[in-house]
């Protein structure tokens, strides 16, 4: 049936395509359409609902609709709580989600605070290798620059990027992105 949970996984899966390739208004509209079955067909403190509103609140967040980004981030949080163990990976995604919101509006110690509950889960279940856990450096990283904090910025990034290199292509572009944000870092100490 049209209003079969599988459809939503597939509609989720389709946004996610179209928020990798920068398709924002398409991905969230699929997204959209996974929460509509979802919202319906799923209990209401349901695992695979905090995936679609993580993954929605991602949309928005970088269409720039913040408000609306912290809100489907924060009920994503909400179901997890109350559904996840309180180390479970789900929950430092949905951490670091609300800290990258905080983060752009400039609210900095709420984003610290969101950042450094991620990172926590993060170095009790993750392999010290994880891209997940150089994802969680990074973004520390970006905060303590934008706090203008060179030096720890500066850390936090050498971490991200000791990470990577481990974890990733030597092509791939967040290696990039990690040594760019190095040197940006290197000229204002």
């Amino acid at each position: 049936p049209i209003n079969h949970p599988d459809f939503a996984q597939s509609y989720n899966n389709i946004g996610i395509v179209y928020y990798n390739i920068g398709e924002y208004s398409k991905a969230l509209s699929f997204h959209e359409k996974a929460l509509g079955i979802q919202e319906t067909t799923l209990p209401e403190n349901h695992p695979s609902l905090a995936i679609s509103y993580n993954n929605t609140g991602k949309v928005y967040k970088n269409m720039g609709e913040y408000s609306k980004a912290l809100s489907f981030d924060e009920k994503a949080l909400g179901i997890q709580e109350k559904a996840l163990p309180e180390n479970h990976p789900s929950l430092a995604t949905s951490y670091n989600n609300i800290g990258e919101v905080h983060r752009e509006v400039g609210e900095y110690s709420k984003a610290l605070s969101f950042y450094e509950k991620a990172l926590d889960i993060q170095g009790k279940t993750l392999p010290a290798s994880h891209p997940d856990l150089a994802e969680s450096y990074n973004n520390l990283g970006s905060l303590y620059h934008n706090m203008e904090e060179y030096s720890k910025a500066l850390s936090y990034f050498q971490r991200a990027l000791d990470i990577r290199n481990v974890s990733l292509p030597p092509n791939h572009p967040h290696l990039k992105t990690t040594k760019e944000w190095i040197e940006i870092v290197k000229q204002k100490l």
